[in-house]
């Protein structure tokens, strides 16, 4: 069986985006690798189709990622209503770089839950491993042109938020759109590895600090509230601990895990959870936040609001606990 596509919206897609003389891409706040890779290779798949046109990919840079590409700082002011496609975010709260933008319409291609955005042109799917894998087959089954950058970018994207292949997202979808992409673009994959899992030896020492002062209860519950000069102990940035996340998904003792990190330049708290059972995402949508049913975010904006956080975390992994023993005595 091959990848189910819808063509006929991505060929509806692609008529947008055709028509379309200005082009803003956005994605979440807090980027991953996906939500940048996705991002940047889809602006480049269209600027190499499409040289007249002006495109550009938004949001706050991170240093981290800078060997994805770079991202644009264009002036609103000077667009007239351009289309905006929004990818890997489904609520527009989240939606980073596009304050003060005047857009004509919204294309939404996301693989989270669906929620406040919705597109003209709205491709939703959670079946899928990331919005990279959306974006690579939009560009597959389209015109629009796979150089060897563009390649290159989609395929980190899709093996970080699958975590190479070891997540739930993952499907046989997921290795077919891979293995296509691999065919076509020829590229030489296995470097790329580097970008993703080199690190320098502070932050591996970061890893370690995590370690060892992660809490874990009897409910296997783990989390860790990482202050703001504990980061610049290790000479880290707000933004490593959501990187490192996944990092635990294979601990026995470990349920559902959060790392709750102080960023004080934005006066808020970061938040990375992920979970091996009970579902998260909507808890962390009570606290400025969502996500995947067990790869979610959050940023409350006070320490009682992450203790409130903390105490729905452990009750779901209690309830889910107390509700799989209930099914082994049956």
């Amino acid at each position: 069986m091959g990848i189910i596509i819808n063509k006929k919206l991505l060929n509806n897609i692609y008529k947008e985006i055709k028509k379309s003389d200005e082009i803003v891409i956005a994605r979440h706040i807090g980027p991953d690798p996906d939500a940048i890779a996705s991002t940047l290779a889809l602006r480049d798949s269209i600027r190499s189709t499409f040289p007249d046109k002006k495109v550009y990919a938004v949001g706050t840079s991170v240093s981290r990622f800078k060997a994805y590409g770079n991202l644009d700082h264009p002036n609103f002011s000077e667009l007239a209503k351009p289309l905006l496609i929004v990818l890997d975010v489904p609520n527009m709260h989240r939606v980073d770089g596009i304050d003060g933008l005047k857009y004509d319409k919204i294309i939404k291609i996301d693989h989270h839950p669906e929620e406040d955005i919705i597109g003209f042109y709205d491709w939703t799917d959670t079946t899928k491993s990331s919005a990279s894998q959306m974006v690579c087959e939009l560009i597959l089954n389209t015109k629009l042109e796979l150089t060897k950058k563009v390649a290159e970018n989609l395929f980190l994207g899709i093996v970080s938020d699958s975590e190479r292949f070891s997540l739930k997202n993952t499907t046989y979808e997921t290795f077919d759109t891979v293995k296509e992409l691999l065919r076509v673009s020829n590229i030489d994959f296995v470097p790329l590895y580097d970008i993703l899992y080199n690190r320098p030896f502070s932050e591996h020492k970061f890893i370690a600090y995590i370690t060892n002062n992660l809490n874990i209860n009897e409910n296997k519950f783990g989390y860790i509230i990482i202050k703001d000069e504990v980061l610049k102990e290790y000479n880290v940035d707000s933004a490593t601990p959501s990187n490192l996340i996944n990092n635990y998904h294979f601990i026995d003792e470990l349920l559902v895990w959060t790392f709750i990190t102080e960023d004080v330049k934005n006066n808020v708290y970061k938040v990375s959870i992920r979970s091996r059972g009970p579902i998260i995402n909507e808890i962390a949508s009570k606290y400025n936040g969502g996500g995947h049913k067990f790869a979610s975010g959050a940023k409350p904006k006070t320490l009682e609001e992450v203790n409130h956080l903390l105490e729905d975390l452990n009750m779901a992994c209690k309830e889910y606990e107390d509700n799989e023993n209930k099914q082994k005595e049956k």
